[in-house]
């Protein structure tokens, strides 16, 4: 088996998870390479649903190993509590689930600064305030505190005290927020260590060996190339390395390792949060689409936006992340639209873009240039054969491949683990699950 990059072509929210859980039968190893407890998968399988932050979905999978890799940053709180629900859903864990020693810890004071950030901007930027982001902040400022520090406590002890004091500065001075107690937030990280040192070790050595071994591994993003922190809608966006090329930063695999990248997309566009959304529907259709989708965050309940298919946005996810192969998810959610509209490119003051804008007050401006599809008004959810689709559908899968030149090779048509139609002849697909040359 090959080596493949998961990656979202949006704004996240695309349905990762149910992929990876499908696709994690033909893998080893399956390893979360960035994001934070901020990222939400759901699965469904036999009428059971299960709702993943951390844990990559491949958990679900009996004998499959999960790697937490050090792009990820670790809230040991809800590291411990997601491992105590899947232990009571009779999923083990032990043996199969490691956090790497350099990945960096969430602190609580992580979480004070962003929640009075977001509140002190005039325009919110939509963050979860879970401390993705300050942690990130700190960790690129060199005064981050990593899950190894846990191993030596009167060392992780005086970290903390130094950044509680500097945090504290900010907090109190300038947000006016009451201080913060060092040997608290201490005291609290030492009495978790026991449950979660067990589980971490060298993951960057665990996954080069397990591939010189001839093991396959999925690599696992969160959220979706346009909440990229490089190459997203800046600054609307997350503070890591959502793209392809994050995978090899967030785990310690280097490039020629990666075989494939397989890119997920829904059949129509959604966001979170604040920032510019071209397609967004704030209409009947927009609300018809977000109530059959089920369009509301599963790590905060966040109603999503939603909207029409942007092939701009894809085919520019298609070019960051050199997509080998696409995934389109959510197409019985257009079942009984009566026409379908498809975004194929931007107007900006009169002239029509020939690519994705940079400039985020440009992209808060475009007019979206639209084709319309008729609505193929059939039931799509039971359908597990491309042959059997609608006519009208496989037309609307057909441009879609087209305007973002990807080839499309699996079909989600439901949240179940069977309401999948994947296209085995894809000769892309093939190349991927194939074994290493």
């Amino acid at each position: 088996m090959s080596n493949i990059v998961i990656v979202g072509t949006q704004w996240g929210d695309e349905g990762k998870g149910k992929i990876v859980d499908l696709i994690t039968e033909r893998f080893d190893v399956v390893a979360r390479y960035q994001g934070g407890h901020n990222a939400g998968h759901t699965v469904a399988i036999e009428g059971r649903k299960y709702v993943l932050h951390l844990i990559p979905s491949g958990i679900l999978r009996p004998g499959k190993v999960c790697i937490i890799g050090n792009g990820v940053v670790l809230d040991p709180v809800a590291f411990i509590d997601e491992v105590g629900t899947l232990e009571s859903a009779g999923i083990g864990v032990e043996g199969r689930l490691y956090v790497s020693n350099r990945a960096h810890l969430i602190m609580p004071y992580h979480r004070a600064v962003e929640t009075a950030e977001e509140n002190a901007l005039k325009e919110k930027i939509g963050t979860t305030s879970r401390g993705i982001g300050p942690s990130y902040e700190d960790k690129m400022g060199r005064r981050g505190i990593r899950v190894a520090d846990l191993l030596y406590p009167d060392r992780f002890r005086a970290k903390v005290r130094a950044n509680v004091e500097f945090k504290n500065s900010i907090l109190c001075s300038v947000y006016h927020s009451e201080a913060l107690n060092a040997d608290e937030i201490a005291d609290s990280y030492i009495g978790m260590a026991s449950r979660v040192l067990p589980f971490v070790t060298d993951t960057a050595e665990y996954l080069n060996l397990a591939i010189r071994q001839g093991k396959s591994v999925l690599f696992e993003g969160a959220q979706g190339t346009l909440l990229d922190v490089d190459h997203g809608t800046y600054p609307f966006v997350t503070s890591s390395s959502a793209t392809a090329g994050g995978a090899c930063i967030g785990t310690g695999v280097g490039p020629s390792l990666i075989d494939g990248v397989i890119g997920i997309a829904k059949a129509y566009t959604t966001r979170v949060g604040g920032g510019p959304f071209p397609t967004e529907l704030t209409d009947q259709v927009g609300h018809q689409i977000q109530q059959k989708g089920a369009e509301f965050g599963a790590s905060t309940g966040r109603p999503r936006r939603c909207g029409w298919f942007d092939a701009v946005v894809v085919r520019y996810a298609a070019l960051i992340n050199d997509l080998t192969t696409l995934v389109i998810t959510k197409l019985d959610v257009l079942d009984q639209v009566e026409e379908i509209k498809i975004c194929v490119g931007y107007e900006f003051m009169g002239q029509k873009l020939s690519f994705f804008p940079t400039d985020i007050s440009v992209l808060s401006e475009v007019k979206p240039i639209y084709e319309t599809h008729p609505g193929w008004k059939q039931d799509t959810s039971r359908i597990r054969r491309y042959e059997e689709l609608p006519a009208l559908a496989k037309s609307y899968l057909a441009r879609l491949s087209e305007l973002v030149d990807a080839d499309i090779s699996i079909i989600s048509t439901g949240p179940n683990r069977s309401e999948t139609i994947i296209l085995e002849e894809s000769p892309r697909l093939q190349k991927l699950f194939a074994s290493r040359g």
